[in-house]
Order: structure tokens, then sequence, then C-alpha cells
């Protein structure tokens, strides 16, 4: 089968970035002939067919008028991608986050060329114009069901007029008519993904409950040759991954550190607790969180790690923590973490409570988390038990069984 893979970025950028290249590397090693489509940036890795131009919105005048223009599906990402449509003749297209850097356009053309269009959902996209359904830091879903002006009304796309409005047009242009009339299946990782939107009105029969799924087996030595951030441990050293007593009576945070991550209160509550936090990830409350906690002596920030120093350095933890404050849809942080037999505190937001159970971990409000952290450090786990379970659940054999049964079907 050729399958054309479509994401904005092609580096580790984020979660949508590293399923779409987990995607990519699952259906390679099954046999089939994949494609990647992307948008042309410095940090992509090799391995694109071909590159849409570059747009960047923080440019002047002229580039903000490509940048818009390449949200409503204009310029030269029509004739583009038509010709790689062209060239790999692709049975299935398959989307992940394209909004914005790409356009759904690309959708479109796809269902015109003949081919079978599946979407991955990553975020709230098709139901709220600003990505998060976050207003003023809280949750909110006035856009899911109705109108999508809300977004213009309160400013949420970086608290800018101009950039709400531009999201504005985007939902108006690309609208769930629009969109359902080109895709053949929308791709739900979590149940409360499905949920949000059928709420919004999207057939039920199109929506897929597909879970992510675990990586690690399949990592390539390469992965492991980067080093960690100045003054950090290398979790690459054999002589580092025995277990210390620093260590197994750690806990980690593995994530963007940014406000809806809910990473401040974590760590207004593990400056208070016995037990030692470690911080891996990088974000833009990074400095101002090394400037108030970075002289806290049961606190270190290890910067941003690649996913074998991740793999290495799970196993030394005795939790790890997902403190978020926002719907989170499907963590590959929670996943990776089960996937080592490592048990997770995480909030009752979105679909964290669908991968956690009494056995692997516990489910909290942002409000209890002190005493939750203190039942986890407390408590014995069976750490085989969570990780046998979890590579089951999440396998890549399972999961390609799956997107093979969606790809497939009439």
């Amino acid at each position: 089968m050729r399958v054309l893979v479509v994401n904005k970025f092609y580096y580790p950028r984020g979660g949508d970035c590293v399923v779409a290249m987990n995607t990519v590397r699952l259906l390679r090693e099954r046999g089939h002939e994949v494609a990647v489509y992307a948008m042309r940036y410095e940090l992509n890795v090799d391995g694109c067919l071909a590159v849409a131009s570059e747009v960047r919105f923080d440019g002047g005048v002229g580039a903000k008028v490509a940048a818009l223009r390449r949200t409503l599906g204009l310029g030269d990402i029509v004739p583009g991608f038509g010709e790689v449509l062209r060239q790999f003749r692709p049975q299935v297209v398959h989307l992940h986050n394209i909004h914005s850097y790409l356009s759904p356009v690309v959708a479109r053309l796809a269902h015109e060329h003949g081919c079978r269009v599946v979407w991955t959902m990553h975020d709230y996209k098709l139901v709220c114009p600003a990505y998060t359904c976050l207003r003023d830091g809280a949750p909110c879903d006035q856009c899911v069901a109705g109108s999508k002006w809300g977004v213009v009304r309160h400013r949420c796309m970086k608290g800018s007029l101009a950039a709400s409005v531009v999201a504005w047009l985007e939902a108006l242009r690309w609208n769930r008519r629009t969109l359902q009339r080109c895709t053949h299946a929308f791709i739900c990782p979590s149940k409360f993904m499905a949920t949000m939107l059928e709420k919004a009105g999207f057939d039920p029969e199109r929506i897929k409950i597909v879970s992510n799924f675990d990586s690690s087996s399949s990592l390539s030595s390469s992965s492991s040759s980067s080093s960690l951030s100045s003054g950090s441990r290398n979790f690459n050293d054999p002589k580092s991954r025995s277990t210390s007593k620093s260590t197994s009576e750690s806990l980690l945070y593995i994530g963007r550190l940014s406000p809806e991550k809910g990473v401040e209160r974590l760590l207004e509550v593990a400056a208070q607790l016995p037990y030692r936090l470690l911080v891996a990830g990088s974000g833009p409350l990074d400095e101002s969180l090394r400037q108030r906690y970075g002289n806290c002596p049961n606190i270190e920030f290890l910067g941003q790690l690649n996913q074998q120093q991740v793999k290495n350095l799970l196993p030394q933890v005795r939790a790890t923590v997902l403190p978020s404050m926002w719907w989170e849809n499907n963590p590959m942080s929670v996943i990776e973490s089960l996937c080592a037999g490592t048990p997770v505190v995480g909030t009752n937001m979105g679909g964290i409570p669908e991968l956690l159970t009494p056995d692997n971990g516990i489910v909290t409000t942002i409000d209890h988390l002190d005493s939750a952290i203190d039942e986890a450090m407390q408590r014995t786990w069976d750490r085989d038990a969570i990780a046998s379970d979890a590579r089951q659940r999440f396998s890549a054999d399972a999961h390609y069984r799956q997107l093979m049964q969606i790809y497939t079907e009439q």
C-alpha cells in the first residue's frame, strides 16, 4: 500500500510530530511504501518526499499575508501538493497536524484525487479555533457546539485580536461540513477527543478511537547519541542507570513547560515535599521556573531529553507526574511511563483518566496533587505487571491492525 503521511513539521517538535514519525516507521517496517509531506523547516529530519514553502506568522507584512493565504488554502500549496499526489499516487493520505502551516486544503485535494483520507486528531482545532479549548487558563467548550466567534470576543489566540480573527476566518473556511466531505475517518486517540468531535456535530460513524502506541522497541541507535543539557547527568551512561537512592526516591515530570501543563503548581507542591523532582522539558516558562526553583535542593531541571534518554531515565524514578490543567488528549508521556513499568500520577483532565487504573497510577485533581504524590511514593507498585499490561495495550502490532482496518474499510 502507498501511504502519504502529512504533518506540518517533520522533527520531534511535539507529540503530533512524534506520533507522525512513529507511524511512518511502523508502516515502513510492515512493508508499505510511505512518503512524507511537510512544510520546509530547518529542523526537519531527512525523509520528506516533498515540502511546502515555509510560512511565518511572526515576520513582516508580506510574510503575514503569505501565512494568511496558506491558512485559507491559497497560494503555492495547491499546485505543489497536487504534484505530489500525481507523482506518488497514494492510496491513503494520513493527515496529522496540518492547520495554518499547511492547511486542510490538502484533505480536499487528496479526496478529489481519489485517495482515502484519514486524519488523526492531536489537538482540538476542529472544534476550537484556538486549538486548546482553554480560555484565561481554564478549560472552555464555548465554541465546540456553537459559533466560533468566541475566539475573537475573548481573543483566545495569544491574546491578540488579529491572530484571533485569523483563527475565526480559518474556522469558517474549514468548517465541519467542508472537512467531513473530504475525510473518510477521523482518528481520535482518546474517547474524550471522540466525545468532543461528536459534540461538535461530526458523524459518529467516521470517528475511530485508536490510542497512540509505544514505539520504544524500535528506537534507532542514533537517537541515543545526543547529550543532556549542561550540568545534567547523562542517563545514557550505564553507570548512571543503576538505581541510586537519589533517583529511586524521585519523581519525574516530562513535558512542555507551559501554563496549561500545570507545571507551576507541580513545582510549588514539590518544593514543600521531601521527594526529589526531576523536570525534563522546555517551553515558555523555562527561564522563570529556573529562576524561582533553580536553587531548590530537591528540584533538578534536566532540559529537553530525547526519546532514548527518557527511556533510560523512566526505570530509575518512583513515579511520573502529569499535572495538566487542560484537557489532555492521549499523552505519550503517560504511555511511555507505563510501558517502562513506572506508575503515573495524573490529573482528571481529558483523556488522562482513560489511561490510568488503580494498579498503574493515581488520578487526582490539581488541588490534591500533594496528597496523590505522597500516596504514590508510599505505595508498593508491581512495576513488572504495569509494564506487561501497558505493552499489550499500547503495542505497535495492535495499533497497526486498527490502522489497517481504517485504511481499507469501505
